[in-house]
């Protein structure tokens, strides 16, 4: 009986450290690892101990006979991986870094970004003795992405969180929340206060389109619209139009997926999730009953992954097609074209709300007097390029879509740190192996761009604090001059857990994970129930 990773894969690795006999893959310095959409068991040398569970963050291994039918695809997926990355090939087992050992005398290291990109580069950190790490984040709730990108209905993603806690509860490690570099405390403050500074801050912006309209009332960013349904402080009260029968998504990523799946779910069942009670409300009195979801290249181009694919064409209650299927692209190409394919020739359910992949097709311009009112696409066709690179090119052949809501959706978008280099052509911090300078230092997006899962941060997090720590280790980093905290009235760890059992006691109280406090005030009147003080 062997085990199966099914679609929650954050792909960190832990997994593949619990398994005695090293049928996970791909492992951590093996080909694929951190670019695979997930990690694979292979079943034929599966011992089924179940070690595996125990140690996944996000529930993903299961037992194949625990399968439930929208998860049985996953089996075939496990092992089909096997067919073309023979196990002969792989790497020995995985083993874990040992502890450095540091100059005599305390480290004190500050993250700023309390998403898994910092806190994966703090727990890097804690598993040398003698290291002390302060996180600091604007917001006065950690965990980034992690809290508030997720989509709601992914609640097995979230329990990454968990991993997350147990990282916080470490006697070496605390929590500046509420604090914003830059303005409540400076970069110099930091290094003053810190042999060194890890940025973990993430990509918070989204790329634009380019198009006329875009900036038309009913033109969202889907960044934004994925952090007003999952209750940002900075987004939870936006205003969203829900009125029109048709909304479109620009982009076919997991981002643009999960926003065709919560504008086309059954409210009912959002509110046993923990989506913001804004948000639900708005989508109680929805009119949406299509979401069009449009990618310039074809399907094999696709952005998304093949697990969400998976999970979309699971949903009972909507009608899922695909629009624009080129006649001369084999469907089994690949994976996801082969399930691409299939979706293409189911009947269509009428009635049910429906979500519509539509391919080759490119956004040229939005109109509308005062709002949006329509989209106008052209149909696009397919040149490679010498370097093999897949373009789209513009066929002239238009046409106008009726909508009221344009979701843009075609990536995420780091700003510049003051005081440090920006690359404006990849949104990044140059560096060398997350090495800004010595004592600066990038982890996450901000070092890497918007790429890999929420598990790539591990082995990214790894890389940066080798840099530190060979820096420390050189002589290269500059003693504290401080030990007073400029921004000591940041929220603490008990400041935090008051918060979070506000939350979940209210969640309780509903039947739902949590009720997120979603304005800065609540959150400070609930962080204040902390014991003893909220400076943690």
């Amino acid at each position: 009986m062997p085990y199966v990773v099914t679609r929650s894969c954050c792909a960190d690795a832990s997994c593949v450290l619990a398994c005695p006999v090293n049928c996970i893959h791909p492992a951590p310095g093996e080909p694929g690892f951190g670019t695979t959409e997930m990690l694979y068991v292979d079943p034929r040398t599966c011992v089924d101990c179940g070690a595996c569970t125990t140690a996944c963050p996000v529930d993903a291994l299961k037992p194949h006979t625990a399968l439930g039918a929208a998860e049985l695809p996953f089996l075939e997926l496990n092992a089909s991986y096997y067919k073309e990355n023979a196990h002969a090939d792989r790497a020995p087992m995985y083993v874990v870094p040992r502890q450095r050992q540091l100059p005599e005398g305390e480290l004190s290291v500050a993250v700023v970004g309390a998403g898994p990109a910092g806190l994966f580069a703090a727990d890097e950190l804690l598993r040398h003795p003698g290291v002390r790490v302060t996180v600091y984040d604007r917001l006065p709730t950690p965990y980034g992405l992690a809290r508030a990108g997720v989509a709601p209905d992914h609640q097995d993603t979230k329990r990454v969180t968990e991993l997350f806690r147990a990282i916080e509860s470490q006697t070496a490690f605390s929590y500046r929340l509420g604090v914003e570099v830059g303005s409540d405390v400076t970069h110099a403050d930091l290094l003053r206060e810190h042999h060194a500074v890890i940025y973990a801050v993430g990509a918070a912006t989204d790329k634009r389109l380019g198009i006329e309209g875009e900036d038309l009332p009913g033109s969202v960013s889907a960044t934004d619209f994925v952090a007003w349904y999952n209750g940002h402080p900075d987004h939870a009260h936006d205003d969203h139009d829900l009125g029109c029968e048709r909304a479109v998504v620009i982009g076919n990523g997991n981002v643009a997926l999960d926003v065709a799946r919560i504008l086309t779910a059954d409210p009912d069942a959002l509110a046993r999730t923990d989506i913001s009670d804004c948000a639900l409300a708005a989508l109680r009195t929805s009119k949406v009953r299509e979401v069009v979801l449009l990618g310039r290249r074809g399907p094999a181009q696709a952005a998304f992954t093949v697990p969400e694919l998976l999970a979309l064409g699971a949903l009972k209650d909507v009608d899922v097609r695909v629009e624009g299927w080129p006649e001369d692209l084999a469907p089994d190409a690949t994976e996801k074209t082969r399930l691409l394919s299939e979706l293409a020739a189911r009947p269509h359910a009428e009635g049910r709300r429906r979500i519509v992949l539509r391919f080759l097709t490119g956004p040229v311009r939005i109109t509308g007097d005062g709002s949006v009112r329509a989209l106008e696409v052209t149909a696009t066709t397919l040149d490679t390029d010498d370097d093999g690179t897949v373009r789209a090119r513009p066929t002239g052949e238009t046409l106008t879509l009726e909508t009221g809501l344009v979701l843009r959706s075609v990536g995420y978008r780091a700003r510049p740190v003051p005081g440090l280099p920006f690359d404006e052509d990849t949104a990044t911090i140059p560096h060398d192996s997350g090495r800004v300078e010595p004592g600066v230092y990038v982890a996450g997006w901000i070092k890497r761009g918007p790429t890999g899962f929420i598990g790539t941060n591990k082995t990214c997090a790894h890389e940066t604090v080798a840099s530190l720590l060979d820096d420390f280790a050189a002589g290269r980093l500059t003693r504290p001059l401080s030990t007073v905290g400029a921004a000591g009235n940041g929220l603490g760890l008990a400041a935090w857990r008051a918060i979070d059992r506000v939350e979940r006691a209210a969640g309780e109280a509903q039947g739902r994970p949590r009720v997120k406090l979603t304005d800065t005030e609540s959150l400070h009147r609930a962080a204040a129930r902390a014991v003893p003080a909220v400076r943690g």
